[in-house]
């Protein structure tokens, strides 16, 4: 990875994507690689705006917040039309189909697959949609390795949940590419 990969994680209130920019920066830690991440959320407990920024370098970081993200995960509508023109020409952009209908036109790949939909009707549980949606991301970018993602993953989630969550990101991993999703480049 040469400079520094700035990510956006966005959505609502309750998907999880605060614990997602999280579990991502501390994979980057156990990479060897420097990471910051933030935060924005609205008032709301539930449904309101949410963001995590993560940056990753493997040299200093100068400034806390991404100003040039090179990869976008929305997890909403409200989220893709925000971020994903902020996108660097030749980033990636992955949308949640089942509340993303209309990915806008952009110059970067766009992954596109229903996260929140398959973690709830192939896992059972649609709170592990930011983990498909963070693996999936993982692949895409190549910013962290798999096996620091996953331990990243394991020392945050709830005990009795790590399974589900091994599942999760596996599931997620494999989703970045054809055929499992659609990958387009404009």
């Amino acid at each position: 990875m040469a400079g520094a990969k700035e990510i956006i994680l966005s959505g609502s209130g309750g998907q999880g994507l605060i614990t997602a920019g999280i579990i991502l920066a501390e994979a980057a830690i156990l990479d060897g690689k420097n990471a910051i991440q933030t935060q924005s959320y609205g008032p709301e407990a539930r449904g309101g705006k949410s963001r995590a920024e993560v940056i990753v370098s493997s040299d200093d970081i100068d400034y806390p917040k991404v100003t040039a993200p090179d990869a976008v995960l929305a997890m909403t509508g409200e989220a893709c039309s925000a971020y994903a023109p902020k996108l660097k020409r030749g980033g990636v952009l992955l949308v949640d189909t089942t509340y993303v209908t209309e990915p806008p036109a952009t110059k970067a790949s766009v992954v596109s697959y229903p996260y929140s939909r398959v973690a709830r009707e192939e896992l059972g549980q649609e709170m592990v949609a930011n983990i498909i949606a963070l693996g999936a991301l993982a692949a895409a970018t190549g910013v962290v390795s798999r096996e620091s993602l996953l331990a990243a993953l394991l020392k945050r989630v709830p005990k009795g949940t790590e399974e589900l969550n091994r599942q999760a990101l596996e599931l997620g991993w494999r989703t970045a590419g054809p055929p499992a999703a659609s990958v387009r480049s404009e």
